[in-house]
């Protein structure tokens, strides 16, 4: 029997079809394993993109359309089309004081940047109204970002056993605090943050050029924090403010994103926010070829309060003088 399979020649080609019978089984066995692998892994990510999605859209609210006599829009744009969260974080609240604006943007993505921006926001939705100036209002964000980061550390480690020093030591937050007072009067704190733009009809133009504060999270605020007046926001003119996405896209050659002439062009016949916001991101899209490196959250607010004080200073302007340090030692 052992010489016929060795010798017979029908013998071998009934072990070779064998052999192939049994890979092909093994293959198609392996490949429907796969396939399964691959969809469950899908659907518990679809899920978990529904969920993230969701704790987002909770966190960065819509806006309504006017607030306290200022017509606001806002929008947000991930870089990554699988991607459901970012750390890019925005809120407009009317308080006794004036309407306080944040924006800002947590370095990073995914969950963690969303539990920080969260913890951000938190503490400025209940600190504006509890506070009189910016300084304490930039404070309490300050505790809060730190409070936070020490208690991601602890659960990410808890068997250390001790207080973190450094918590995150790369951890920032970029952020732009600005108020509108009650005649339009605009006072800024900014740390590390793009400055908005103002926006009248055919220009826009930077709202100061000062030196701004580090971001929060790495180095301490200094002792002293005088906000940046930036003159007032006249009816009719309106503040354009951005995450660093909208500077920093870039086309295939590398040249980066025109976001004055952009602006420029959207309030060429009128300061319409939406349309600004429209005619932004529609011309970030055409200059990346959709293929954003950076986040983009935009916010546009719009002075119609149409009765102006007749004791009002004069509209806002171009603010180069720089109020803080360069060393904040």
């Amino acid at each position: 029997m052992v010489s016929y399979k060795l010798a017979c020649p029908l013998a071998q080609q009934h072990a070779l079809g064998a052999r192939i019978a049994g890979s092909a089984v093994f293959l198609a066995a392996g490949a429907g394993l796969l396939l399964h692998v691959r969809q469950v892994y899908l659907r518990e990510l679809r899920q978990a993109r529904k969920v993230a999605g969701a704790a987002q859209s909770v966190l960065l609210r819509p806006l309504p359309p006017w607030i306290d006599g200022l017509r606001v829009a806002a929008a947000q744009l991930s870089a990554d089309r699988g991607a459901a969260v970012g750390g890019d974080l925005y809120e407009v609240i009317a308080t006794e004081h004036g309407v306080r604006i944040v924006m800002g943007d947590v370095r990073g993505h995914g969950l963690a940047a969303l539990a920080t921006a969260a913890a951000v926001l938190g503490s400025f939705r209940e600190a504006v109204h509890d506070e009189s100036e910016l300084a304490p209002v930039l404070r309490r964000l300050d505790r809060a970002l730190a409070r936070h980061l020490r208690e991601r550390v602890r659960a990410e480690h808890p068997s250390s056993g001790r207080e973190p020093d450094s918590p995150v030591a790369e951890e920032f937050v970029t952020l732009l605090l600005l108020e509108v007072g009650r005649e339009g009067e605009l006072r800024v704190l900014n740390c590390g943050h793009p400055w908005p733009y103002l926006l009248d009809r055919g220009g826009a133009v930077p709202l100061s050029g000062a030196e701004p504060l580090p971001p929060l999270g790495p180095f301490p605020l200094p002792e002293d924090l005088p906000a940046v007046d930036c003159g007032r926001l006249a009816p009719g003119q309106a503040l354009f403010l951005h995450t660093d996405g909208a500077e920093d896209a870039r086309d295939p050659q590398g040249r980066f994103f025109p976001l004055a002439a952009a602006l420029t062009e959207a309030v060429r016949d009128d300061v319409v926010p939406q349309r600004v916001l429209h005619t932004v991101f529609a011309g970030l899209l055409r200059h990346s070829g959709a293929r954003l490196s950076d986040d983009v959250a935009l916010l546009a607010v719009r002075n119609d309060r149409r009765d102006a004080p007749s004791g009002a200073r004069g509209a806002a302007r171009h603010t180069t003088t720089d109020p803080h340090p360069t060393n904040h030692g």
